[in-house]
């Protein structure tokens, strides 16, 4: 059997150009003679749908093109995700499903069996869990088919046990002759490679061939990066697509496949996922521009590197908005990155409005030494400008703030948090200093004096983030802990950092959730973002230090 994968990056709830993609990738699987053309979890509504399933609307458009496809495609069987409806029965209505479907005939239907409800996903909300899963047959092979987490539950490979049953198993025990996966399985970093070896894992226990498509490309704050792989009933990988683009590869397990590169480094697939996520995030919102205020930093320098390798330079824009804390070298480095990079780029002044405002505001404050508060006006009249370009001139602001920053909340609202999208929110300073040297390592684009120099917001005379917070080569393994792996103030000192630093850091993260819960829409690349994975209260006491 010739089996085609089709990666492909669907729109949540564009029936009609996720049906025009799944057209294509049949043409030219039929072209290629392909037995079978696997896609990916619920592709033809998109990954993850959310709430959209409440609309009925929503469910009666599916089902029409689905009826539509199934008419129209001919050649080749073709298994895809899509959103079933149960007639009868206790429980929800609606189904994560898998359709097999062949020259105008539907030959079977499989429902996934394991709804995770945890991290990112919710899917108990909305679907009714099937109770086994389903074989199917064609051309004389049995194909047992999973849908994402159906394959999860290896607790000796996954450091997971929450379910009652193991799918895979199951197929495997009722006489599958391959494993079929279609998943939805979102990106951090490295999980592309997690998710291969949890195939072979598979494959070393039941000795039969695996195939998984996952779904590509960006939706709103969750990352897919595709990667989708087949493996022989040895462990063999005999074919692997491309990470973070769609890619139709063929398999067949007596000749061989297509087997594209991966990922040289870590560097290397976070900034691809990045750029993936922030052109995904504008042109399915109806964006073609950026801007980005250039503070001459090291954030705003790999923010604008990343928008221009996803939009191209000339639909981005740069602006410096120095203040009279802005040192000449900020600047000349946002200056000379805007020529590397070919973008646009202007300076806007705003010592005269800060200056107006302090006049506007004195009245309020009698009797009170300026402190963080002007600090804070600066920034959000860096923000004010900004939102005004985007505004006039239908660009997306990119704000630029870290994950280090936005875990303890340096990081002023409605100041330098004001965005459409905010592109490195889940990549800690050090990876950010990462990326920067991995953008450069054919030729300088961000200035090495950016990279140099140490970070610092400008906001008052000689001011360096380190005044405020502990170092950076610190303070993110200690987020890393507290944040993504929930580790306890007694856990983290006893790791070995220092207990008041812990203390302090855990107080500053805990304090500012009000922040993050305003924050533009960021994009996950880590374990635990500060996104839809993470539903922390605001409004809460307890704090145990």
């Amino acid at each position: 059997m010739k089996i085609a994968l089709a990666q492909l990056n669907p729109t949540i709830g564009d029936f009609e150009g996720n049906s025009e993609k799944i057209m294509q990738a049949c043409r030219a699987s039929e072209k290629a003679g392909v037995d079978l053309v696997v896609f990916s979890e619920l592709v033809l509504t998109g990954y993850p749908p959310r709430d959209l399933l409440y609309k009925p609307d929503l469910i009666r458009e599916g089902q029409k093109t689905l009826e539509s496809l199934v008419s129209d495609i001919q050649g080749p069987a073709v298994l895809m995700g899509h959103v079933g409806e149960r007639t009868n029965g206790a429980g929800k209505s609606l189904t994560n499903s898998a359709v097999l479907f062949q020259n105008g005939q539907i030959l079977a239907q499989a429902d996934k069996v394991l709804l995770p409800s945890y991290d990112v996903f919710d899917e108990a909300r909305y679907f009714h869990a099937a109770d086994q899963p389903v074989i199917c047959e064609l051309s004389g092979t049995r194909l047992g088919i999973t849908i994402c987490e159906d394959i999860w539950n290896f607790p000796d490979f996954y450091d997971q046990d929450i379910y009652h049953s193991n799918p895979v198993a199951e197929l495997a025990q009722a006489g599958a002759d391959i494993l079929l996966n279609l998943s939805s399985s979102p990106y951090r970093v490295g999980r592309w490679q997690t998710r291969l070896k949890l195939g072979q894992h598979i494959v070393d226990r039941f000795k039969l061939p695996f195939v998984l498509v996952n779904q590509v490309g960006g939706n709103d704050d969750l990352l897919f990066d595709g990667h989708s792989f087949a493996l022989s009933a040895a462990g063999e990988v005999m074919a692997q697509a491309r990470g973070f683009e769609e890619d139709l590869v063929f398999v067949d397990f007596d000749r061989g496949g297509d087997v594209r590169p991966t990922p040289e480094c870590d560097e290397d697939e976070m900034f691809r996922g990045l750029v993936m996520g922030l052109r995904d995030y504008l042109n399915k919102c109806g964006y073609s521009k950026a801007v980005v205020g250039l503070s001459g930093g090291i954030d705003s320098a790999v923010v604008a590197a990343i928008a221009v390798e996803a939009l191209g330079a000339e639909q981005v824009m740069g602006i410096s908005m120095p203040s009279q804390y802005t040192a000449s070298q900020s600047i000349s480095d946002a200056e000379r990155l805007a020529g590397n990079l070919g973008i646009s780029f202007s300076v806007t002044p705003i010592g005269d409005l800060f200056d107006q405002y302090k006049k506007a505001l004195n009245p309020l404050f009698p009797g009170t030494a300026e402190d963080v508060t002007e600090e804070n006006i600066q920034a959000r009249i860096r923000g004010n400008i900004l939102m005004a370009v985007s505004n006039k001139l239908g660009s997306m602001v990119l704000s630029t703030g870290n994950k280090s920053e936005m875990s303890v909340g340096y990081c002023t609202l409605y100041g330098d948090m004001a965005g459409g999208l905010s592109v490195i929110s889940d990549v800690p300073k050090m990876k950010v200093y990462a990326l920067a040297n991995w953008i450069n390592r054919k030729k300088e684009i961000i200035p090495h004096t950016i990279i140099e120099r140490p970070p610092t917001a400008e906001l008052r005379p000689n001011q360096t983030d380190q005044d405020s917070l502990p170092p950076y080569e610190v303070l993110d393994p200690l987020l890393e802990g507290y944040v993504e792996k929930h580790w306890s103030v007694e856990r983290l000192i006893q790791e070995g950092f220092e207990a008041d630093v812990v203390r302090t850091v855990a107080h500053m993260v805990d304090s500012n959730e009000y922040k993050r819960n305003q924050a533009a829409p960021g994009l996950k690349v880590t374990a635990k973002a500060f996104g839809s994975g993470r539903r922390n209260p605001i409004a809460q006491k307890f704090q145990k230090r």
